[in-house]
């Protein structure tokens, strides 16, 4: 059976978009879902990262923890999101109403997909080529590129989250681009009602 959401990029974008769409097992618009996550981070821009200026994070937290801690999170409270660690995305293609997502390792099915991992103007994913051009809001010097979207949908049922998506590289705003990518999905399934997770106190 295919996935539901295929998230391609364990970084801040790909991993709020995993935690939001897993967040909302409990919606009977999502209940029945599968959403899987390809996390390949040897070149994660978080990697190198310090933390003093997000709300909400400690001051001094490293990139490094938050990777580390984002997928012990996304394991422990959300567990039936598939974690497929150490493998890397080389093709996307389509076949009928299904996307072919082939790593390194394993081949994939997913009706959706969130393409999430950096800008770096080595991006080789074939099937979305087409797709790539300058970035917009980086620096011409540092030869960073994005993928030609409309809020963050690349083409059909393939989205684009991040810097990648033609944001700034800012850890809250690539965290949010992962997180407005997942509502949209969560709308879709809802029939186009809008939809969104807010976990509350009791």
């Amino acid at each position: 059976m295919p996935y539901d959401v295929l998230i391609i990029g364990g970084g801040a974008a790909g991993m709020s978009c995993a935690l939001v769409l897993g967040s909302a097992q409990n919606k009977p618009c999502a209940s029945d879902k599968s959403i899987g996550i390809i996390i390949h981070q040897k070149a994660s821009a978080l990697q190198t990262g310090l933390f003093n200026n997000v709300l909400g994070l400690k001051p001094g937290t490293t990139g490094t923890e938050i990777l580390s801690n984002g997928q012990e999170q996304l394991a422990t409270i959300y567990p039936h999101v598939d974690q497929i660690r150490n493998e890397k995305v080389q093709s996307l293609e389509r076949a009928g109403n299904e996307l072919i997502v082939v790593s390194n390792k394993n081949k994939y099915k997913a009706k959706t997909v969130v393409v999430a991992v950096g800008p770096s103007n080595l991006f080789n994913i074939k099937g979305l080529l087409q797709y790539v051009e300058p970035h917009g809001k980086l620096p011409p010097q540092k030869e960073r590129i994005q993928l030609l979207n409309i809020d963050h949908l690349v083409t059909k049922n393939i989205y684009v989250a991040g810097v990648l998506a033609g944001h700034r590289s800012q850890f809250a705003i690539a965290c949010g681009s992962g997180a407005s990518v997942a509502t949209d999905i969560l709308t879709g399934w809802n029939d186009g009602s809008h939809t969104m997770v807010h976990d509350k106190v009791e």
